[in-house]
């Protein structure tokens, strides 16, 4: 086993992989950005090492500063994680002419799978089911518009490099493939560095299911079962489970055998991931699934698979990486139980899920796991950490495990219902409202359910008269512990014959607020609001209101929805600066990819003006109405969350 090992990435990875090099009495050292420099992957590694800026081109991928933090603290190994440089087989071969360990496949392996269509042809002649569609090396638009023609539509364009839903398009129709097609390598290229594509039939019903692979260095090969990852926002995961919804014993053995056919076929070393599209229109058969790719590094969800066969993937790493065969034979490997994850962003599910920023002033996870079940908390930020515009943007992953999916499901519900994060918007109300969908807790899931109930999933009920309350108890410190016991502190105010209420403002979205707040003979409050609220008595107030205060905000939580209130300063000067009406501001940070418009152009309600690049990702911003353009950012600008991008003639706001 290794002394010590260097783990080439950031954030809940890098935790997760120290707990287990502990375990192991392995040592780590940890890299950072300087967007990193007090994070607590740096603070729970053994030694840290800086390794540049805060974009990742300048530190996270600088594939030689990281080979140099490890040569100089005399690490071993090298551990990728996931993302970054996990699949750069370049990486692989400049780790290994350093005389040290990659702790994952071999640079071939990695080549191999690389490519999707080169990985596709290879899995055809291995004797694994490919998903009927052009994997060829030609790029024309011609050819392959008549590939598109070939296959039938609908059709998928996907880049042919990397995963993560980017560069990937569904064309319904031969008249938009052409832009399609467009926006697919601009995607592929800025998030690889190769636009080339393929294209591929798309499943009416399509189920995403994967398949935990494992080998040795001594040819061996195991599968550890599957887990659905069919519940998808933008082709991105958001909450995986194990075992998949209406798995057969037939299914499972043709496409578990076909996963180790796939990594037997590379002579695969290390954790890895084949994934398979299946066709769930008429039921889950034995003859209705294709290979999609394979991952050769460890996955994020890969702690449910971890919950439901007892084996701890991070410790096979290193054992088969340190040169011991494989801890477990097939045989031995068994599945018990039923596991979920849901993965926590910093994300507007009403806006598209665009990624948040901003600081994390309250973050709390249950101090207990649901009854009748096992839960895992898998994160890299702490309260008072900040969601940085450079990296991904989630925060914690929720992973639950019981004796049956049911059970499972309702320790879901209940940890997310008790998980509490305020400061950035998060994602948490969609997550609950997914898995208290109707069809997802039939185990009628495919990647298509989200799209289709987009708008009742993303939908949040107006805060309740009792959540109004609440916060207002907040704001004015009303609900404190101790104030009860003071007869003194417990008074808002005080004058001959009567206490004095006390006045605060709160403002929920365009809504501003007046609640009084006075003190009772009991030391209980009552909450006066403006109409159309009713007042509330502070022992009426439900115990699941559990609330957040920080700076010029309260956050009220009913179950896992978190209504925040801003709380304006009554000494504060009016913002002179405010955003003046008939602009377009940034919804996020990003690069302004491309723009479609210029000054003085009339341009018509939903008319896309520009593209914004953020996370890799492509959004599109539309003309919100009819108009004419006075300015509109330039093309390669780079531009924070709320600069003006797009401003519109005077009286055409």
């Amino acid at each position: 086993m290794f002394g010590k090992i260097l783990i080439a990435n950031r954030g809940e990875i890098v935790c997760r992989v120290i707990r287990t090099a502990r375990k192991l009495g392995v040592r780590t050292v940890a890299v950072y950005s300087d967007a990193d420099v007090r994070a607590l992957h740096v603070e729970m590694a053994d030694e840290a090492v800086h390794i540049g800026p805060s974009p990742v081109g300048e530190s996270y991928l600088r594939g030689d500063r990281i080979i140099a933090a490890a040569l100089a603290t005399s690490a071993q190994a090298i551990h990728p994680g996931y993302g970054f440089l996990s699949e750069n087989p370049d990486f692989v071969d400049q780790v290994t002419a350093a005389g040290l360990v990659f702790i994952g496949p071999s640079a071939a392996s990695i080549r191999a799978m690389g490519l999707k269509d080169a990985a596709k042809r290879l899995m055809e002649k291995a004797g694994v089911p490919v998903v009927p569609g052009y994997h060829g090396e030609a790029q024309e638009i011609v050819l392959l518009a008549s590939k598109a023609r070939e296959v039938g539509y609908p059709v998928l364009i996907k880049a042919r490099a990397g995963g993560g839903g980017k560069g990937m398009r569904r064309v319904d129709h031969p008249d938009d493939f052409s832009e399609a097609l467009s926006g697919a390598r601009r995607e592929a290229k800025a998030a690889f560095g190769d636009d080339r594509v393929l294209v591929e039939k798309y499943v009416d019903k399509p189920r995403h299911i994967e398949v935990q692979v494992f080998g040795d260095n001594f040819g061996n090969a195991v599968h550890l079962y599957e887990r659905d990852c069919s519940a998808q926002r933008r082709h991105q995961k958001v909450i995986e489970e194990v075992p998949a919804p209406g798995m057969t014993p037939a299914l499972r053995k043709a496409m578990t055998e076909a996963a180790v056919k796939a990594a037997k076929a590379i002579n695969y070393s290390g954790a890895g991931t084949i994934e398979f599209i299946a066709d769930a229109s008429g039921g889950l058969k034995p003859d209705r699934f294709w290979f999609m790719e394979m991952n050769t590094r460890l996955q994020v969800e890969h702690p449910v698979t971890e919950m439901v066969t007892g084996v701890d993937l991070v410790e096979w790493q290193l054992r088969v990486a340190s040169g011991e065969k494989l801890p477990k034979t097939q045989g031995e490997i068994a599945l018990a139980g039923h596991a979920f994850e849901a993965r926590i962003y910093a994300e507007d599910a009403a806006k598209g899920f665009l990624p948040a920023t901003g600081m994390l002033h309250h973050l709390q996870f249950p101090d207990a796991p649901p009854q009748g079940a096992a839960m895992r908390i898998e994160t890299g930020v702490r309260a008072g950490d900040a969601i940085s515009p450079f990296y991904d943007p989630m925060i914690a992953k929720l992973v639950v495990h019981a004796k049956d999916r049911t059970t499972a499901l309702g320790a879901l519900h209940d940890a997310l219902a008790r998980t509490e994060v305020a400061g950035s918007t998060v994602n948490m109300a969609f997550l609950a409202a997914l898995a208290a969908d109707a069809d997802f807790a039939a185990g009628d899931v495919d990647t298509g359910l989200i799209g289709r109930h987009q708008d009742a999933l993303v939908a949040v009920a107006a805060p309740s008269d009792e959540a109004i309350a609440a916060a207002a108890l907040a704001a004015t410190d009303a609900g404190a512990p101790g104030r009860a016991a003071d007869p003194w502190s417990s008074l808002a105010g005080y004058a001959h014959f009567h206490t004095l209420a006390r006045r605060t403002r709160l403002r929920f979205g365009e809504e501003n607020i007046l609640a009084r707040v006075s003190a009772r003979p009991d030391g209980r409050f009552q909450v006066a609001l403006e109409a159309p609220h009713d007042a509330i008595n502070s022992h009426d107030l439900r115990n699941l209101l559990r609330t957040a205060r920080w700076p010029g905000h309260v956050t009220v939580f009913e179950g896992a929805v978190g209504y925040t209130f801003a709380v304006p300063d009554p000494l504060a000067k009016a913002d002179e600066a405010a955003a003046a009406t008939g602009s377009l501001r940034a919804p996020m940070p990003g690069l302004v990819k491309l723009v479609r418009a210029a000054a003085g152009d009339a341009v018509i309600k939903g008319q896309p003006l520009l593209i914004l690049e953020a996370m890799k990702m492509e959004h599109t911003i539309a003309a919100p109405h009819d108009g004419v353009i006075a300015e509109i950012a330039t093309e390669g600008a780079q531009v924070s969350d709320g600069t003006v991008l797009v401003r519109f003639e005077d009286g055409q706001g």
